[in-house]
């Protein structure tokens, strides 16, 4: 099966333009299916559905959480069907395999007073050029709701010329336009300055270089900034990451009257009813305020 795993990879990553992490992640699930396949002396020639959801219910078993379970079954759902396209088998063992319930947490939302303290920490937590970088990058993910993954591949042509939006490459490959606001523009125009006044830098095509070996800034480096501007502003770290800062870029939108459909754009989600969910939380909010009325105590 091993020897089937690579050709997958690389077919995935022609055809669907998967992502690095994506081909990464598929790559462990599937050499620990392969591992627990040869543990039972089968291979992917000869697994059996049987054989899968074994693999499955010894993960839960182990408690994997129904979120890991399902990214595994979608990577042996992928492979076995690619192997039955290719011919090296007749039938995909795992086609049929219902997935775990996922239960959808609401998204945990920082309010706009918790936003605004980290704006004020900025210049407490950072100096020179460290501040005109964390400024900017504070600004486009709360400003224009980027993932951090698509804040970090960002190359620095898509911010040349005082533009009034990002052209952003999402999941799957999709691109967006994410309009940016005045203060992020500003943000953006000042880490230009202090990134182009470093040759180094100057010739590097990403818009957040780096020292490192992907030449570029990391994820884990941009959660370490955020969770330091937490600590910084008296929030909790924890509750403080990229992925906060979206989740209060599409809550507040929402709170101010803007249309869910309008908000599906500016994340980039392929799907509306993954949008929706920040309806709940709005509606938590005003649950809330509505429990303070007068007519509502007992």
């Amino acid at each position: 099966m091993r020897g089937w795993i690579t050709p997958f990879l690389d077919a995935i990553a022609a055809e669907r333009d998967a992502a690095d992490n994506t081909r990464e992640a598929y790559r462990r699930d599937l050499d620990d299916l392969a591992g627990w396949l040869a543990g039972l002396g089968r291979d992917g020639a000869t697994a059996r559905r049987a054989d899968i959801e074994g693999w499955l219910a010894a993960q839960a078993a182990q408690g994997a959480a129904p979120a890991s379970r399902a990214r595994r079954l979608s990577a042996a759902r992928s492979f076995f069907r690619f192997a039955r396209e290719e011919g090296w088998r007749a039938d995909d063992p795992a086609a049929r395999i219902p997935g775990p319930r996922r239960a959808r947490p609401l998204p945990d939302a920082l309010s706009p007073a918790a936003v605004e303290a980290l704006f004020a920490a900025l210049p407490r937590a950072f100096r020179g050029d460290a501040l005109a970088r964390a400024s900017c990058i504070l600004e486009v993910l709360y400003g224009a709701g980027l993932r951090v993954s698509e804040l970090v591949d960002l190359p620095v042509a898509a911010a040349r010329g005082r533009p009034a939006a990002l052209l952003v490459r999402g999941k799957g490959g999709r691109e967006r336009l994410a309009p940016l606001t005045p203060p992020a523009r500003d943000a953006l125009a000042a880490w230009l300055a202090a990134r182009d006044a470093g040759p180094a830098a100057r010739a590097s095509p990403w818009l957040f270089p780096s020292r490192g070996a992907s030449g570029r800034l990391t994820r884990a480096r941009v959660f370490q900034m955020m969770r330091a501007l937490a600590a910084e502003a008296g929030l909790d770290p924890a509750r403080v990451s990229p992925h906060a800062l979206r989740h209060a870029f599409a809550t507040h939108l929402l709170e101010n009257g803007a249309d869910l459909r309008a908000i599906q754009e500016l994340l980039g989600h392929a799907d509306i009813a993954t949008t929706e969910i920040y309806t709940h939380v709005v509606s938590d909010r005003l649950r809330e305020l509505v429990a303070r009325h007068p007519l509502a105590e007992d």
